[in-house]
């Protein structure tokens, strides 16, 4: 993707990161969660530190972790055992964590403008624009499955290009040239030196 990191993860939290997963239409449930989220992100009186755990402790209610790492990992995933995926979905939630709810701070007042829904069974798709500060809008869709009377987000995407093939297209190319266990030891050392930078920087002011 060539958005930086922080205006994704922006996009990323104002989509998919919100309220409990209420029933009803897509459109709907997308809108909560997004008007729930900029709540947080745009309340002064929270420190970033508490604006993310705000974020994280809502996160694992409205975005289908284990659907996203699945379809991340593709065709490798039928080849691992029950072990095997529970780690996976473990170190890529982890992934998500680091890569995204970590840099929310970097939200710049953006909003979402809906344009559409399209609902196919237990799938549908809610497409909206990102409207930014410079009034520049960019094209946006949240992909969601129906879990019971819960609609919940599996992907992201973003001009097109989504969250699970950007990640896919990484993992496969790690997998084919060495091999699955490689992909994990890479996953867990991403883990581990965020974790040992995290006390450096829990030292600074939010």
């Amino acid at each position: 993707m060539r958005y930086p990191v922080g205006w994704l993860a922006a996009v990323l939290a104002a989509l998919a990161f919100g309220v409990p997963a209420w029933a009803g239409a897509p459109t709907d449930q997308v809108r909560q969660y997004t008007d729930q989220v900029q709540k947080i992100l745009e309340d002064p009186a929270l420190r970033s530190a508490d604006k993310r755990a705000a974020v994280r402790k809502v996160a694992v209610e409205v975005f289908d972790v284990n659907e996203t790492a699945k379809r991340a990992l593709g065709q490798h995933w039928q080849a691992r055992n029950a072990s095997e995926r529970d780690e996976f979905v473990h170190l890529f939630a982890d992934l998500l964590e680091r890569t995204y709810i970590s840099k929310i701070d970097l939200y710049g007042g953006e909003r979402l403008r809906y344009m559409s829904e399209v609902i196919d069974g237990e799938f549908a798709v809610v497409r909206a624009k990102v409207v930014t500060a410079k009034g520049a809008e960019v094209p946006v869709e949240a992909r969601l499955l129906k879990r019971t009377d819960h609609w919940l987000i599996y992907d992201i995407a973003i001009e097109n290009v989504s969250l699970i093939g950007n990640y896919r297209t990484q993992f496969d190319r790690i997998i084919r040239s060495a091999s699955f266990q490689e992909l994990v030891r890479k996953l867990k050392e991403n883990r581990d030196q965020f974790l040992n930078e995290k006390p450096a920087a829990s030292g600074r002011k939010s």
